[in-house]
């Protein structure tokens, strides 16, 4: 009998412990879920989740040109 080569994880976003044999089998992974991985990927679009830094403040310089500018 060959042994159990699957590995044990547990999904960020719900905490479940889940089994996998390998990442490229469990597509999701690192989530248990095709669900929980899409709930992940809202929260990231709609701004729930951020990255902490400083608010960077636009300046005229730093604006994109218009395109009256390229005129």
């Amino acid at each position: 009998m060959a042994p159990d080569t699957r590995r044990e994880a547990v999904c960020p976003r719900c905490g479940v412990t889940f089994h996998y044999a390998s990442m490229a089998q469990h597509k999701p992974f690192p989530f248990c879920s095709a669900r929980c991985r899409e709930i992940d990927l809202g929260k990231w679009l709609t701004g729930q989740y951020v990255i902490p830094g400083r608010a960077v403040e636009e300046t005229d310089s730093e604006a994109p040109p218009s395109p009256q500018d390229k005129e």
